[in-house]
């Protein structure tokens, strides 16, 4: 025929058209994977959900959660019930204290726990001490940590403090290193949250020379020592101490048989570590004015009666001892105030239903 052209057809590429059953069985495997990992997601999310008590700042509490702080304030909270209702023995969750059942009772103790943790966990990571706040990732850093610790141990290594951290040992023991450490960084320089000038605490170091100058002051005292005969009765002593008060001073009694006056200086260092009779020492004297007399200090076959003639205190030294000391102290008064504002201002919001389902038998597995 002009202008056409004839032949048989040609044969179809077998590739073109269609997929390899290679390619059809990969793209099966694939699909069979992502149709896994999606009920897996959704079975786990309904079970978070399911797990969900209450929800704090749009955060899930979860059951565990709530029945970890049930269980931790629970001597607590049933010895306060006792005293405060008049409960009888033998103690049950059931027994009704008010208008609400001691249960109620511990898990509004619960939730107030909660809210005060919480605040401090979320604000560690705010700050990037903790990649999260969520009790379940607490969980999961106590059983990477005891892992370690064991793995320590076997190969012969110094483990620290304990050998495996108890659900309520871990838990105390992080929240104190992250609170230890939210206060040094929060407290670093100038406009930070906690930091305090050094005008701050010169200004409290004058507001109560007292509290900070024990180790900076040299008392000179008088004591009178009195044998007391091991049959005597209380009325001996009181006698004694009522002719030491009338007398005004110690020296004008010294004269009573088996009394032995004597004078001492004590300069108040070894701040770092007093021995049990300069802290004894301590306590008598701090409490006196000068020219003032202590009640009598019972001992083994003796009274003891001190009597502050003077004191002087070195406050350039008083100061310099004390500033950083003083210092930690308004930082740690600055966190308290700042973390109850940011407890305050959180959302708590409880399911009443699932905190319902929640039993004696909970409490006390």
């Amino acid at each position: 025929m002009a202008g056409g052209r004839t032949g048989a057809p040609r044969p179809q590429d077998p590739g073109r058209g269609r997929l390899s059953r290679r390619t059809l069985a990969v793209l099966g495997a694939a699909c069979v994977a992502v149709v896994a990992l999606t009920v897996a997601a959704v079975t786990a999310l309904g079970h978070q959900r399911g797990d969900e008590v209450a929800s704090l700042d749009g955060r899930p509490v979860t059951r565990d959660e709530l029945i970890f702080h049930m269980k931790r304030l629970a001597p607590t909270v049933q010895n306060e019930l006792r005293t405060t209702y008049h409960l009888q023995a033998p103690f049950t969750w059931s027994a009704m204290t008010g208008k609400r059942t001691a249960l109620q009772r511990l898990e509004d103790r619960a939730f107030d726990e909660i809210r005060e943790d919480r605040t401090t966990l979320l604000l560690a990571e705010e700050q990037g001490l903790i990649d999260s706040a969520d009790f379940a990732d607490l969980e999961a850093g106590r059983t990477k940590e005891n892992a370690s610790r064991a793995q320590d141990i076997a190969a012969g290594r110094t483990v620290y403090g304990v050998s495996q951290f108890s659900p309520e040992e871990y838990y105390g023991h992080r929240l104190t290193e992250l609170t230890t450490g939210l206060k040094t960084r929060l407290a670093k320089t100038p406009g930070d949250p906690l930091h305090v000038t050094d005008a701050d605490v010169r200004k409290a170091f004058d507001a109560d020379p007292d509290a900070w100058s024990a180790n900076a002051t040299t008392y000179r005292y008088s004591r009178l020592v009195v044998q007391v005969p091991k049959d005597a009765s209380a009325a001996h002593v009181s006698a004694l101490q009522r002719r030491v008060q009338a007398a005004g001073r110690l020296s004008a009694v010294s004269g009573e048989p088996d009394a032995e006056l004597t004078t001492g200086t004590y300069d108040g260092s070894g701040s770092t570590g007093l021995n049990t009779h300069d802290q004894d020492l301590m306590s008598v004297l701090g409490e006196l004015e000068p020219g003032g007399i202590s009640p009598p200090v019972p001992g083994t076959g003796q009274v003891t009666f001190y009597q502050l003639d003077s004191k002087k205190t070195d406050e350039d030294k008083a100061f310099k001892e004390y500033a950083q000391r003083i210092r930690q102290s308004l930082v740690d008064k600055k966190f308290t105030a700042f973390l109850q504002r940011r407890a305050d201002d959180a959302s708590l919001d409880v399911d009443a239903s699932a905190v319902a389902a929640i039993n004696t038998k909970d409490v006390q597995q």
